[in-house]
């Protein structure tokens, strides 16, 4: 494959959408990063509520125990913030990156013996083979790790191409 291959993208939000948004990835309590977080604060939360309900029947050395779990529950609101900010973050950016796919007039991919390159509109992004160090493919899209990261869903493009892309990804990207 010496010449250089070029694939055109049709792309529509709503194919990356549903890949981007598939299972609650942009859910702010229930996503993937801070499902575990949140359910661990409601149960904190909930245990210090049972103790407060109770607080009056500790003796004076068990009250230490309200001021442990209090503690730990402030903790769990400070971790579930933080992973709230970045889950928040993640969707910003995948909001921008869908608003720019929605108003580009020139999506390809591009790519010989030695390089790959994502061209949208006028912004050209080029990287050898080597940059990469992951990819994987389903029946939905493609995606591909390492200098940048992609995500190519299947829709986007013709069955042709999508089994020409997965084959040059299966040959130059080694894990």
């Amino acid at each position: 494959m010496s010449e250089e291959k070029v694939i055109v993208l049709k792309p529509k939000r709503k194919d990356f959408e549903d890949i981007y948004f598939s299972g609650n990835q942009g859910s702010l309590f229930f996503s993937s990063t801070t499902r575990g977080k949140m359910i661990t604060t409601i149960v904190v939360g909930l245990i210090l509520l049972i103790m407060f309900f109770f607080k009056d029947d500790f003796s004076k050395e068990k009250f230490g125990i309200l001021y442990f779990v209090s503690f730990l529950f402030l903790l769990c609101a400070v971790f579930l913030s933080v992973s709230i900010n970045k889950v928040s973050r993640w969707k910003k950016q995948v909001t921008n990156y869908l608003n720019k796919l929605e108003n580009c007039k020139v999506y390809e991919l591009r790519f010989d013996d030695n390089f790959f390159t994502v061209n949208i509109d006028t912004e050209k992004e080029t990287s050898e083979w080597k940059d990469f160090n992951y990819f994987d493919s389903n029946n939905e899209f493609i995606t591909v790790e390492g200098k940048y990261s992609y995500m190519f869903p299947r829709k986007s493009m013709s069955e042709k191409d999508y089994s020409l892309l997965k084959q040059v990804l299966k040959k130059n990207i080694t894990e």
